[in-house]
């Protein structure tokens, strides 16, 4: 059984951050180190949020404020699985807490097309940023080809509830999508205490 007591102080750390902050730039800035903070340490993820399914990647819902104001999820990526290319119409933050990602950036083009970045890999420890107003749009996918990686990401909304879109690598069509959550409970974060 995982200790989730670094789980529940990020997502009270959070909270009070933007309670009172707004800026997408502020928000990133002091929120980077503080998940860097969390997946520095693997010792609080639960396992049920750990899991892997057979042919495709799992997205674990672990918290979503009572607010929309964000969302914590752990992204489980077997070998050789990814997304889309997607957006996420809100800021975010990935942080790798096992194995290795390597995302790829797209920028779309006046004609609608999409023209894809260089590959970046990041690796256990390592955070990156998207957001409508730095880039938002890309692809991820498992760097490890005979292991899985988990990655945690944080959003600003209910990241599973977002109306959002998937690309077509070719044409840069985009189709709506939502994307939900793979799990059906979410761990409880206050354990022994009372409501």
């Amino acid at each position: 059984m995982s200790d989730i007591t670094r789980l529940r102080a990020f997502v009270v750390d959070t909270a009070r951050l933007l309670q009172n902050e707004t800026s997408e730039a502020t928000i990133l800035a002091q929120l980077a180190p503080r998940l860097e903070d969390l997946i520095r340490h693997d010792d609080w993820l639960p396992e049920v949020s750990a899991s892997t399914a057979g042919d495709h990647y799992r997205q674990h819902l672990l918290y979503a404020d009572p607010l929309d104001r964000f969302s914590i999820v752990s992204f489980v990526w077997g070998p050789g699985q990814g997304t889309p290319i997607h957006d996420h119409r809100v800021w975010g933050l990935v942080g790798v807490l096992r194995g290795e990602e390597i995302s790829v950036r797209y920028q779309q083009q006046p004609d609608g097309s999409l023209r894809a970045g260089a590959p970046e890999r990041l690796t256990a420890g390592q955070v990156a940023a998207v957001s409508p107003a730095i880039g938002d749009i890309h692809a991820i996918s498992n760097g490890l080809s005979d292991a899985s990686s988990i990655s945690i990401h944080v959003y600003g909304g209910n990241i599973g509830r977002i109306r959002r879109a998937v690309y077509d690598a070719e044409t840069g069509a985009a189709r709506d999508f939502i994307s939900g959550y793979s799990n059906d409970t979410v761990p409880n974060l206050w354990p022994g205490h009372p409501a």
